[in-house]
This record gives structure tokens, sequence and C-alpha cells, in this order.
């Protein structure tokens, strides 16, 4: 059974920078997609952003554009996402999440079958 831990979640303010971490377990998620969404109170799951496993392409929302880096590191089954620039409207539950797909990037929640815990990312203005 595949597992993902999310941490690195965290108060901040407005401007400062924060680095999510997944790990992954019972599952090698280096040849699959997997994405970050995040969820803020009252409102859906939404997509953050998602990289290939073919070949390691980056995507992301447009809100996220410029400020938020996706990453893997195959050899420790982890995910990262460097955020930057942070703003209030970035706050959120952040999960990481696996699909079944080396290569078709779906922005929806229900293309992925592997979820975290979420880990709180507050930012204060």
């Amino acid at each position: 059974q595949a597992q993902l831990v999310e941490s690195g979640g965290g108060l901040v303010q407005a401007g400062d920078s924060l680095r999510l971490s997944c790990a992954a377990s019972g599952r090698t998620f280096s040849s699959y997609v997997v994405a970050w969404f995040r969820q803020a109170p009252g409102k859906e799951r939404e997509f953050v952003a998602a990289i290939r496993g073919i070949d390691s392409k980056e995507y992301y929302a447009d809100s996220v554009k410029g400020r938020f880096t996706i990453s893997r590191d195959n050899a420790k089954n982890t995910l990262s996402l460097q955020m930057n620039s942070l703003k209030p409207e970035d706050t959120a539950v952040y999960y990481c999440a696996s699909s079944g797909s080396f290569a078709f990037v779906i922005r929806d929640p229900s293309g992925y079958y592997y979820w975290g815990q979420g880990t709180q990312v507050t930012v204060s203005s």
C-alpha cells in the first residue's frame, strides 16, 4: 500500500518562503505524474503544480507560476514544492498526490489515486 507523507508547512509572513516535502513509501512514484494540490477553508481542492515521470516536465497553476517550483528526487522517492513570495491567498492545506499516468497530466483531483494527509500553510499579511 502506497503512503505519501507531507512535511514542511507552517506559519509565515507574506513575502516569505517555505519548502514542502512529500516522502513516498510502498510505491516508487518516479515513473508517474505526481502533483501538489491545495485546499483552503470552504473551497474546493485545487491544482498547484505537477511533474511528469517520463521527462520531468513541470506544470503550474497560473496563480503560482513564477513563485513556486516543483521538483522530485527519484533516488529518495521524494517530491518537493519550493514556495517563494508567499501571499495570504496561498493559505491552505497542501497535499501531494500520485497518479497512475506516466505522462498525462490531469489538473483535477479525480485523476490521482494516492494522497498524503496534508500539511497546513498559513501566510499572514
